[in-house]
């Protein structure tokens, strides 16, 4: 795209996934000032892969910050990490605005994040640390650290990987293969094992690696879009030559799912973590995370699977009527 005989809004559209996979806070605050960010880093010949990096430096910082019980050092923390979150939106922005969009920058953009959020966590276990328990003089110790654990590999990484798949088969189906990044266990096995053996791609294969695992976590927990992804690929290979109203129709009970898939990646998280972390109560966060959070996933899934075994279904009705016309 030429970027210069543009005007801000057409930008701004273009460098959007879609209306129906952003957020309200995205589509009016992160997106906009994302896009100015985006062009000053273009105008200054930075890549995304260099903004992403800035943002892990931003987010970490943000997270010592967060160690502090003073309500100014909290403070600082809150603007490091919309300053993280606002490099990680114009990372993506800037790299669909030029082109430069790969699975290295995806899988640094996801690394950034957890590194953001590894660093929030190790803040709050040691700030609740020596504090007590509520209603009680326990103090947290080695119960916040589990605590913390529990919300952060069990709840959060798994929540938002899977709210992450969920919104890259929304835009497959309404974008199609260009406008997604839906990606699959076996074609990111064949690159790691096509990098086998080879010199100067350790880089590379450990990229690949990595991703082929969160590849393959996301298809586990989705056995019915996998069933239904099989059987369109076996009748119409790629996804531009499924009908159009077959896709409307996959869109229909996608698109609620949405506002979900949202809810359980970054930005309630954080309102949520400002809040608890000035009010002095960060442990609240914690458990926010795992009770909360977890009842929305758990419904978010089932939904998601119900809808892909009842378009798999509609999928069968469809061979049938086709296969009845060509007898008769």
């Amino acid at each position: 795209m030429n970027i210069e005989n543009k005007s801000f809004s057409e930008l701004l559209k273009a460098s959007m996934k879609s209306d129906e996979t952003e957020e309200w806070l995205d589509i009016y605050f992160t997106r906009p000032v994302g896009l100015a960010f985006a062009l000053l880093w273009y105008r200054l010949g930075v890549t995304p892969n260099t903004i992403t990096i800035l943002s892990i430096f931003l987010g970490v910082a943000a997270g010592a910050m967060f160690y502090f019980q003073d309500v100014w050092y909290n403070i600082i923390g809150v603007v490091l990490l919309v300053l993280a979150n606002l490099c990680d939106s114009t990372d993506g922005q800037l790299a669909r605005l030029t082109n430069q969009r790969s699975m290295k920058g995806r899988c640094l953009d996801g690394f950034a994040g957890d590194t953001w959020f590894a660093a929030i966590y190790l803040a709050i276990v040691l700030r609740i640390w020596h504090q007590p328990m509520p209603g009680t003089t326990e103090v947290w110790g080695l119960f916040g650290l589990a605590l913390a654990a529990i919300a952060g590999l069990v709840c959060h990484t798994q929540q938002s990987s899977l709210a992450d798949y969920y919104r890259q088969i929304h835009l497959y189906f309404l974008k199609g293969k260009a406008g997604s990044e839906l990606d699959s266990y076996a074609a990111e096995h064949a690159i790691v094992e096509s990098l086998k053996g080879k010199k100067g791609v350790f880089w590379d294969w450990a990229f690949h690696s990595n991703y082929q695992n969160y590849c393959r976590n996301q298809e586990r927990r989705t056995p019915e879009f996998q069933k239904l992804r099989q059987e369109l690929s076996e009748r119409y290979g790629t996804v531009e030559n499924i009908p159009a109203e077959w896709k409307e129709k996959f869109l229909e009970g996608s698109r609620p799912l949405m506002p979900l898939t949202n809810f359980l990646t970054f930005n309630s998280r954080a309102i949520l973590l400002y809040i608890t972390v000035l009010a002095n109560c960060p442990w609240v966060y914690l458990f926010v995370e795992i009770l909360l959070y977890t009842v929305v996933y758990m419904f978010m899934h089932k939904r998601h699977e119900d809808h892909c075994r009842a378009m798999r279904e509609l999928l069968k009705a469809c061979r049938r009527r086709t296969r009845q016309k060509n007898h008769l």
